[in-house]
């Protein structure tokens, strides 16, 4: 049988380039100094005898030979990840590390009950848990730096990215309890409130952005939050209203006195998050994570958000797996 001399070092830092553009990008993202990935490129393109990258553009570019041969690796090197996390994890008792990105809505009660839950299933495992918006979580999971991502559903899905439907939950207004008027009102181009926005660059402010333009509403706006907290914050303070989720409101408990949800009036409109992960992480990794966080997604928020809102019993629920979103 004929082997093959290219060494897994080599493409490795040929993906990384590929994917970077920069000798140096790729060196910073494998701990590797800039010289050591630049000689396993020298070594890779010597050894097959052609050129893969055109070294006098800035970022670099794969040239038509390196292009083919990207994809051809690309694949490969997804298979022998997928082999090498499924052997590891036959039995996820042996399981030896695991990492794991969510969205903030889960950080302060289920975050860490997830945490404490796998640990108990898997006691050899070093666990990586990190909190970023949704749209980082999902490069993340495409560029293979966590191994589970917990996020929003955007509206395009990258390539390679496995998804497991987890959550529906609706869009609601989220208005300061002493605020007299009708929900109705706060839907114009002149509320009596300013509206309180998520930072743009979040896909939860696209999705609301997007219904917003679909109403044709041209809502002024004064401030943008990337925390959740910050911006319930301001509700509650009486300096504005905001179009939040039914999660969003349940992590901010102490401003629940002076908050109340409202359904959002007319068409309605919803959120779905998902488990995601990359092509190469296997199912029985998926498996624990998905009935733990139904499980704790149920007990912690949809049940008690029912009971407070019976309104929410239909809009607020857990997705099947299967579910086509």
């Amino acid at each position: 049988m004929k082997t093959s001399k290219l060494s897994l070092k080599w493409l490795d830092a040929f993906l990384l380039t590929a994917r970077t553009g920069a000798v140096q990008d790729a060196a910073e993202e494998a701990g590797l100094s800039v010289s050591t990935v630049s000689h396993h490129l020298r070594s890779l393109e010597d050894t097959l005898g052609v050129t893969l990258f055109d070294h006098t553009r800035r970022p670099m570019r794969l040239t038509s030979a390196g292009a083919v041969f990207y994809s051809h690796v690309d694949k490969a090197m997804r298979i022998l990840r997928r082999a090498e996390m499924e052997a590891q994890s036959g039995d996820l008792i042996d399981t030896r590390a695991m990492s794991l990105a969510m969205v903030e809505d889960f950080d302060s009660e289920i975050g860490p009950e997830l945490a404490r839950a796998l640990a108990a299933g898997m006691p050899k495992c070093q666990f990586r848990h990190l909190t970023r918006p949704s749209h980082e979580i999902l490069d993340m999971i495409r560029d293979q730096e966590v191994d589970v991502g917990i996020a929003a559903r955007p509206q395009f899905m990258s390539e390679n990215i496995q998804e497991l439907p987890l959550l529906k939950e609706p869009f609601v207004l989220v208005l300061p309890s002493e605020a007299k008027d009708a929900p109705e009102a706060f839907l114009s181009n002149t509320p009596p409130l300013p509206l309180l926005r998520y930072s743009s660059n979040q896909i939860i402010a696209t999705q609301i952005e997007q219904h917003l333009r679909r109403l044709r509403l041209q809502i002024p706006s004064r401030f943008e939050f990337e925390s959740n907290q910050s911006l319930l914050s301001m509700v509650a303070d009486g300096d504005g209203w905001t179009i939040a989720t039914p999660l969003n409101y349940m992590r901010a408990r102490r401003f629940h006195r002076q908050i109340t949800l409202a359904p959002f009036p007319g068409k309605t409109f919803s959120r779905y998050l998902s488990i995601f992960t990359a092509e190469a992480t296997p199912k029985q990794v998926v498996a624990p994570v998905s009935s733990t966080m139904r499980r704790l997604i149920h007990e912690r928020a949809i049940r008690p958000s029912v009971e407070r809102m019976p309104w929410l019993s239909e809009l607020f629920q857990l997705l099947p797996e299967d579910a086509n979103v």
